[in-house]
């Protein structure tokens, strides 16, 4: 776990240094100066570009990881690494060609309730594109276990350039207009860096000769997209509903609430990064028992450390939504409801690459499709009779229903186990924390109350759990950083 805990720790702190400039972007600048409505918007064109993700990518970057280490020369590798690069061309170009002739009618469709979208609807696939292929960049550089510049770019230096350009809205040096614009521009701009990075690190020898496995790489990356998809639309899907149900300033709303609760799965992003190519080299080398090591120890680091993230949410919630106009107050159920979601799927670890990774990744598939079919069922019954809630209710059910399908799957199918007594520990530890703070409040500015009370559950969470050793990681680097400060 040396080299896990290295790159987690570094990623932990990036992700945790980009959502910072995140939260100032989605909660005060988008807010303050690009306004309700186009904030809306840019939520709806970063959340379907998003759902096109997975297919522009060709699902790509999970298959670079999953069959790198299969191959043991470098002529081998180099003919593996051209082909991936250009299998996504098999739906980049027919899809260009279709969104170009039918663009009129797929734009009208998709600006029924809301005007505006019209003129921005291309602005998706090109920004989906521009992810899918630096998703792809960035798993070249993960197959080297060089996580670290990847996602510093993906989690700081993308939203500080967009908060330069936010401030050039303020200033009025560009308009809310040329602000889409820009955007797009950003995540080319994030695209083509990180090719640089992964070609500076291993130049691909292109070769016309395909692998001795292609079939079972195009297989693989077709239930990638359907999976990967899968996951995306789990995510975002309710945003781009939203549009088809209520005004575009809701998705705003909804968008600053999701963005709240995404924080708790920072932990899982940044650790994810290393432990997703480890999972398959113990899987290629059928060293299960490690792997069962590894899946345990990634489950209760990520308990305690996502846990501590959302119990400290919830008992500052009120505080943190007194800075916010009152409009925006209508989220705070949205982040209770999917702040869950997200932390059940936390506690699973490692589970998406074991299942990635194993002979039983299509069944996988099926549990998903049936589950995309009830989320988007929930969220026609439940937005239009409850708004925000319903959609946070409909996402809530369908993510747990969905995470709790993979973990029986890994139980049943391949004996592994993620959850000890250290578990129940943990999430008793939890709900003392919740108890004792929710209810306690400060006559005092809310950004005074919420440092105080976050300092004072951080001191009582992290105590009680390095005093029950509940993880020797956690616990080995609150004794060095413990040694550093005193």
């Amino acid at each position: 776990m040396g080299i896990v805990v290295n790159q987690s720790i570094k990623n932990t702190i990036i992700t945790y240094i980009g959502f910072a400039i995140g939260a100032a972007n989605a909660l005060y600048m988008y807010v303050h100066f690009l306004g309700d409505e186009y904030y809306g918007l840019v939520g709806y064109i970063l959340s379907s570009a998003n759902i096109l993700m997975p297919i522009m990518a060709f699902g790509v970057h999970n298959t670079l990881v999953k069959y790198f280490n299969e191959y043991k020369t470098e002529e081998e590798k180099s003919k593996f690494l051209s082909f991936v690069l250009f299998l996504p061309l098999l739906i980049v170009i027919p899809l260009s060609i279709l969104t170009f002739l039918g663009y009129n009618e797929i734009a009208t469709i998709l600006s029924k309730k809301n005007n505006i979208v019209y003129d921005y609807v291309w602005h998706i696939p090109i920004i989906g594109l521009s992810m899918g292929y630096f998703e792809i960049f960035y798993a070249w550089v993960k197959v080297h276990l060089q996580s670290v510049f990847g996602n510093f770019i993906k989690e700081v230096l993308l939203r500080i350039l967009v908060t330069i350009s936010l401030m050039a809205v303020y200033f009025n040096w560009i308009t809310p207009v040329q602000f889409i614009y820009t955007l797009m521009g950003i995540y080319l701009f994030a695209m083509f860096l990180m090719q640089w990075y992964a070609f500076r690190l291993q130049f691909p020898i292109f070769s016309l000769q395909l692998p001795h496995n292609t079939k079972a790489i195009i297989t693989y990356s077709l239930f990638i997209i359907l999976t990967g998809g899968i996951a995306n639309l789990f995510l975002e899907i309710d945003k781009a509903m939203l549009n088809n149900y209520v005004e575009i300033e809701n998705i705003a709303y909804y968008s600053v609430a999701i963005f709240i609760a995404t924080v708790i799965a920072v932990p899982s992003r940044a650790m994810h990064q290393i432990t997703y190519p480890i999972t398959a080299k113990l899987m290629s080398e059928n060293k299960f028992e490690e792997l069962n090591n590894l899946y345990k120890k990634t489950s209760i680091t990520l308990q305690i450390i996502g846990g501590l993230i959302f119990i400290g949410i919830l008992c500052n919630i009120n505080q943190l939504y007194q800075l916010l106009p009152s409009e925006y107050a209508s989220g705070i159920f949205v982040v209770f409801a999917i702040g869950m979601s997200k932390y059940f799927d936390l506690i699973l670890g490692n589970n998406n690459a074991i299942i990635f990774n194993s002979q039983y990744y299509r069944t996988v598939l099926f549990l998903g499709v049936l589950l995309v079919l009830i989320t988007i069922g929930l969220n026609m019954i439940f937005i239009p009779l409850y708004g925000l809630k319903g959609t946070a209710f409909a996402t809530l059910l369908s993510i747990t229903l969905y995470s709790l399908s993979k973990l029986l799957f890994v139980v049943i199918k391949m004996k592994l186990f993620p959850f000890s007594i250290n578990t129940l520990k943990s999430l008793g530890i939890l709900l003392l924390t919740f108890l004792l703070f929710y209810f306690w409040e400060f006559s005092l500015h809310p950004i005074i109350s919420i440092f105080i009370k976050s300092i004072l559950i951080t001191s009582f969470y992290l105590g009680l759990t390095y005093y029950f050793s509940l993880s020797m990681d956690i616990n080995t680097v609150l004794r060095k950083l413990f040694k550093k400060i005193f």
